[in-house]
């Protein structure tokens, strides 16, 4: 302890002894020696980023909207006459063809209906033979003087009405058979039939009772609503083939993607739109149609459709992935030569091939940051890796 308290005491002597202004400099001067060699000691190298060319290339640029299936041929089955459901010929949910049976109404009632009815007609035959003989005598008879006019007029009179009798006995077999015949419920056309709403045994009310539903589904419809800009565009399209995009939408070629990532984009064509724009939302409601011979594609089902929006021409394309936001515009970071970072404000447009087409902004000689945009800032340094970006995103068809 004695030791510890002379050299205190010995440092204060000393320090007294020299200027306070040499101990404060000497002290600054020490600090800044250490925190220079500590920050020399710590700077990080530079950054290592992945940089590449744009792709430019010949793009035709797609307008993307948002639509549903629907079927092109929809039907309601209900039965025509009235009675309890005797049969059902088919399984829910099974491809039917036009003319395939699908439901019998008891024919019992209908068919004795049809007898009594095709016995009429036989009545209303020979009363109308009998008749038809009468007159012939009776103007013969008239011929020779030997019957009176007024006789001849009644038999005529007994002809015609014979004759009326047969012609409504005809009448009512007919409706007989035509009943007779509802009593079969065909599929008035080829597609998917839904359940069976009414089960066996129950009465079936003509005109009102929904027996099942049947839709077609092959081809199949898209229907979405575009703008006037969209409009514009298209019909400008569909003159220059030669066609209209009310009648027969140009011949346009669009192609649909669902919400499944794993089906392939299917191809179709425009085909119909509105005559008018709709006053509320200042859209016109178009058609595309779609081969559907594996009716993957349902009535009901959402899609995205792609239509072309524009003429080829020259494009810049860069993956999302390179593009960046500042507040309310998109950046991308481009490297010079020095691998200094500096920004370049750019306006998108739609994908294109996995792409995201930059329409303002790039002229496609810059070598832009793909990968590792957290590490970059404008004016930093970093140490780029040169890739080539394909034609194509990768997962793009070829």
């Amino acid at each position: 302890m004695e030791s510890i308290a002379g050299r205190l005491s010995y440092l204060s002597i000393k320090c007294r002894r020299r200027p306070l202004w040499r101990i404060a400099l000497g002290g600054l001067l020490g600090l800044t020696f250490s925190l220079s060699g500590s920050a020399f000691a710590q700077q990080p190298p530079p950054p290592t980023v992945t940089v590449a060319k744009p792709v430019v290339r010949d793009i035709v640029e797609d307008d993307e909207f948002v639509g549903r299936f629907d079927a092109i041929d929809d039907v309601a089955i209900r039965s025509r006459v009235a009675g309890y459901l005797a049969d059902i010929h088919f399984r829910d949910g099974q491809m039917v063809a036009k003319g395939d049976p699908l439901f019998t109404i008891d024919q019992r009632p209908y068919q004795a209906a049809f007898d009594a009815a095709k016995s009429q007609v036989d009545v209303a035959t020979s009363l109308l033979e009998f008749s038809k003989m009468q007159l012939d005598r009776a103007e013969q008879l008239a011929k020779s003087g030997n019957l009176s006019a007024s006789t001849l007029d009644d038999r005529r009179r007994e002809f015609l009405s014979a004759q009326a009798q047969h012609q409504g006995a005809e009448a009512a077999l007919r409706t007989a058979s035509l009943n007779m015949e509802f009593t079969e419920i065909k599929s008035p056309l080829s597609g998917r039939i839904g359940r069976r709403l009414v089960s066996q045994g129950n009465l079936v009310q003509p005109d009102s009772t929904l027996l099942t539903t049947i839709v077609a589904l092959d081809p199949i419809d898209f229907y979405f609503d575009i703008d006037e800009r969209a409009y514009f565009s298209y019909a400008r399209d569909a003159r220059q083939r030669g066609g209209s995009i009310q009648e027969g939408g140009g011949g346009i070629d669009v192609s649909v993607r669902v919400a499944d990532q794993n089906e392939a984009a299917v191809k179709g064509k425009l085909d119909f739109a509105e005559n008018r724009l709709d006053e509320a939302t200042g859209t016109m409601r178009a058609r595309a149609r779609f081969d559907n011979k594996e009716g993957m594609l349902q009535p009901g089902m959402f899609g995205r459709i792609n239509v072309p929006g524009s003429l080829p021409h020259p494009g810049v394309l860069l993956p999302d992935e390179a593009i960046g936001a500042d507040q309310n515009r998109r950046i991308v970071f481009v490297v010079d030569q020095a691998g200094l970072v500096s920004t370049k404000p750019v306006r998108t447009g739609p994908r294109i091939d996995g792409y995201r087409v930059i329409r303002e902004g790039l002229t496609g000689d810059e070598t832009v940051v793909v990968n590792g945009l957290v590490r970059v800032r404008p004016g930093v340094t970093v140490k780029p890796e040169a890739i080539t970006l394909p034609p194509k995103a990768e997962g793009q068809p070829q």
